[in-house]
């Protein structure tokens, strides 16, 4: 009899949690099933359903508007796991950092209304690095307090960066884990460590489903695209400027291990901001030697320089190219596709999380 994991995405976006446990159960022989999912906007709801058979599952939409009838709660399906990265703006270190006190930031409290009726074994959330800190940790504080009071959950989180798990991103990103307290004796093993689930994950050896890369030239980035992403003279000064007047930066392109994708990098920020690239490095012969090289602003300029493809910026996150296609083909434009990468989970880091919670027999499969 196949092992199941029923779960719920929250918060879904183009599915990022989703993806991590369809190729971690395909990779070991699991049936995935998704009871439902959440998300209002729409262009990211039509890449989902571009790229998942949501036939059978519930859409919950706006997810505000959803949970404040209780009688839409308690309708759910029975499920396993909740997942989620709920909304970080209010979290992020950019904006006015209003935490649970903006509208966004209380959309955290629909996770809670969840659990409190549905009460499944298992959560698994995600948001910027930045939650633990702000407000002095009290936001924080009231995030992990709520779980485990409220919910009646008891609670473990780290900070993972992308990069440790085979995805050329630097992507800092904390990971909180609860189990319900009458699983007790599963949390005495709960030890959600960056470095614990990145020893776990070595063991792998590669015997899995997911994309990986050393770095942006191992076949992740393109040596030839399209004109359209390539920097006009014009901009090219306004990108790799280190900055005016009270902002300062270090600005550099050709990143061998790419800076943090933002659901604005559509906007072109400058290049200490977004990832941006030279084909005089990238169809260098031997690239690394050539970052070596010192070039002044002026010279850097006088390169043809491109910002990354939407299938860059999905790759990067974990995702083949297959899910872009999809996505293409039933209309989402490149402005979404860049929006819809910055803002997804890393498809290896919840793999490999999920991975460790099974290994460690913290996290128990049902037959059905």
């Amino acid at each position: 009899m196949k092992k199941t994991l029923k779960h719920l995405e929250l918060f879904a976006g183009i599915g990022g949690f989703r993806k991590a446990i369809d190729l971690y159960c395909q990779d070991n022989n699991i049936q995935s099933e998704c009871i439902g999912f959440s998300e209002k906007d729409k262009y990211a709801v039509s890449t989902y359903k571009a790229n998942y058979n949501t036939k059978n599952e519930i859409e919950l939409g706006d997810i505000e508007e959803f949970t404040s009838k209780k009688s839409n709660i308690k309708s759910l399906p029975n499920f396993d796991l909740l997942s989620g990265g709920f909304p970080c703006q209010s979290f992020s270190m950019m904006g006015k950092k209003g935490g649970l006190e903006d509208k966004r930031g209380n959309l955290f409290y629909s996770i809670i209304d969840i659990l409190k009726i549905k009460k499944p074994k298992y959560v698994l959330l995600e948001n910027v690095r930045n939650l633990r800190t702000h407000d002095k940790g009290n936001t924080f504080k009231e995030v992990i307090r709520s779980l485990e009071e409220d919910a009646g959950y008891f609670v473990t989180s780290d900070v993972f960066n992308t990069s440790d798990f085979g995805l050329p991103q630097t992507r800092r990103r904390v990971f909180i884990f609860a189990i319900r307290k009458d699983l007790e004796q599963n949390f005495m093993h709960v030890n959600l460590k960056n470095e614990v689930v990145i020893e776990k994950t070595l063991k792998l050896n590669g015997s899995t489903s997911l994309k990986k890369y050393n770095n942006v030239l191992d076949n992740l980035l393109e040596k030839e695209v399209e004109e359209k992403y390539y920097l006009s003279e014009r901009l090219k000064p306004t990108i790799l400027s280190n900055g005016s007047k009270g902002f300062k930066s270090n600005s550099q392109i050709n990143q061998l291990i790419a800076r943090p994708l933002t659901a604005t990098m559509v906007k072109m920020h400058r290049a200490c901001q977004d990832n941006y690239y030279s084909d005089e490095f990238l169809t260098n012969k031997n690239p690394v030697k050539y970052l070596e090289k010192s070039f002044s602003k002026e010279d850097e300029a006088k390169h043809k320089i491109r910002k990354l493809t939407p299938i860059e910026a999905f790759r990067l996150q974990g995702f083949d190219d297959k899910f872009v296609h999809n996505a293409q083909l039933v209309g989402i434009s490149n402005h979404q596709l860049y929006k819809q990468a910055g803002n997804a989970v890393s498809v290896n880091t919840v793999y490999s999380i999920i991975h460790y919670l099974v290994k460690k027999n913290i996290v128990k499969l049902q037959n059905e």
